[in-house]
């Protein structure tokens, strides 16, 4: 019985000491190991599980649309405050991918990534042939960009707008709105001013949007040093661009906007958008999941586009109107376009005010990122702008009228995607599911260990207990026999009187 008990306790002791060192290995090596892997596998190399993602993005993205219709045109020309009215969405499915993928001895890989856009009835509010009523882009663009030329050029520019038959506000379908109608004021305006605008026969808003590439980018792969996997090194050869009036705004910062560097903190993070010409910061709001996926949110500050006085650093961008929208002039031919939020959201209140129609709110209109800040890869997102233009009277430009100054909001668009399907599952299964059975498992180890330990350790001691026990009964027991057997001289007389009989 001792022995079948010290062999429990020692069964227990091994066992329990089998889990101490398998909980002790998991608790050192797992985090490493989970460390190793994801650091291996968020490079931009061929043999890494998200270079694939990487080179043709799987998640389905969309582009939305939404243009605002003048529904007051002939009252604007007259003074008249503006109203407009929203319409869509106009929905879009979005494929990106690279190409011309060149890598290099630094650490860098260079690419040209190409969009294309397919219209989607099914998801839309409307179609692509419906009548809208809009600003004339061309015109009232031209009109303010010529407003400082001598007066007989805009009386000439007045009089082929007339033959033209060029009117302040035109009718024209959301599908030539934006991707493109011909119209020969481009021509006649080009006759005048020479490379004013350089756009031949069509216009359109996103004429340039579909089936183009956004610049030729150079970014870190991760090869030596991880931290700076993702960040751009050159945009069409340019550690920096020449649109703005300091060296700070003209700073490309981030990366390209797809992915960022592992192991992310939860404050900020930076991307260079060809399509607002600049480097954007965004900051840290709130932790969180997405369909069980830990996730850092990440919006935009207020301070993103505000005016220089609000706002010192972003002087450099000016010359700048009220806090809210951003003149891209610059970058746009010196149109006198703008950017911001949709519907004015974040801005200047007079902004919102000068139009009516428009209804800002942080539901509906505000961006954001959702990152898996091990990782850096973006699980779900929504990037949200609008496209302003700024329009008034020009006196020698009777189709102008008497239209008063006001930034006019046209069309707001929203880039979303989010992970799913199969690839939400691979990356859950992975970099979720994975390490949290390593992580509980080293503590189920670690917890077992203890009490099994101490139950061999109590067995054990029992089993001491027991054996003293028997020992200490076996000795006084043979120690009572000794005293109750008589002595070896003496013998039963009745034993003695039969030996003498015989």
């Amino acid at each position: 019985m001792v022995a079948a008990g010290r062999r429990v306790a020692v069964g227990l002791g091994a066992v329990g000491a089998v889990c101490l060192l398998l909980g002790g290995c998991l608790l050192l090596a797992g985090p490493a190991i989970v460390k190793e892997q994801v650091l291996k596998n968020v490079r931009i190399d061929p043999s890494s599980i998200s270079f694939n993602m990487w080179r043709d993005i799987p998640v389905p993205f969309y582009l939305t649309v939404n243009l605002f219709e003048v529904q007051n045109p002939q009252e604007v020309l007259q003074g008249a405050k503006p109203k407009v009215n929203q319409r869509g969405p106009y929905v879009y499915r979005e494929f990106k991918y690279k190409t011309n993928i060149t890598f290099h001895d630094n650490d860098t890989v260079s690419y040209l990534e190409y969009r294309q856009l397919f219209f989607r009835p099914d998801l839309s509010n409307g179609t692509e042939d419906e009548y809208i009523v809009m600003p004339n882009i061309l015109m009232l663009g031209a009109a303010v960009m010529m407003e400082n030329l001598p007066s007989f050029v805009k009386l000439l520019l007045s009089g082929a707008l007339a033959g033209l038959k060029q009117e302040a506000f035109i009718n024209r379908t959301v599908g030539e709105i934006l991707w493109g109608y011909e119209d020969p004021l481009l021509d006649t305006i080009n006759a005048l001013v020479p490379g004013l605008i350089p756009y031949k026969g069509k216009f359109g808003i996103f004429i340039e949007f579909n089936n183009t590439n956004s610049g030729l980018f150079t970014v870190n792969t991760g090869m030596k040093n991880i931290s700076q996997v993702h960040m751009v090194d050159s945009w069409n050869g340019l550690k920096k661009v020449n649109y703005w009036r300091t060296n700070e705004c003209n700073m490309i910062n981030g990366t390209a906007g797809e992915m960022w560097p592992p192991y992310m903190s939860p404050t900020s993070l930076e991307f260079y958008s060809p399509d607002a010409c600049r480097s954007m910061t965004l900051v840290y709001e709130q932790s969180g999941k997405f369909k069980g996926v830990p996730t850092y949110r990440f919006v935009a500050p207020k301070t993103l586009f505000a005016n220089g006085t609000d706002y010192p650093p972003n002087e450099g961008f000016c010359p700048c109107r009220q806090s809210g929208i951003q003149n891209v002039s610059s970058c746009r031919l010196n149109a006198p376009m703008f950017i911001s939020h949709p519907h004015f959201y974040n801005a200047d209140p007079s902004l919102v005010d000068a139009v009516e129609g428009l209804h800002p709110s942080r539901e509906e209109h505000a961006l954001f990122l959702d990152v898996h800040p091990v990782t850096g890869i973006p699980m779900n997102c929504s990037i949200k702008l609008q496209l302003n233009q700024y329009m008034k009277q020009v006196s020698g430009i009777l189709q102008t009228g008497k239209i008063q100054p006001v930034v006019m909001p046209l069309l707001w668009f929203a880039e979303s995607g989010y992970i799913d399907g199969s690839v939400l599952s691979q990356f859950y299964t992975n970099l979720v599911l994975i390490p949290s059975i390593l992580d509980y498992l080293q503590y189920i180890f670690l917890g077992l260990s203890v009490p099994l330990i101490i139950s061999a350790a109590l067995v054990m001691m029992s089993q001491e207990k027991c054996s003293l026990f028997w020992s200490s009964n076996k000795k006084n027991s043979d120690s009572n026999k000794a005293a109750q057997a008589p002595p070896a001289g003496k013998l039963p007389p009745v034993k003695v009187l039969r030996e003498a009989r015989l």
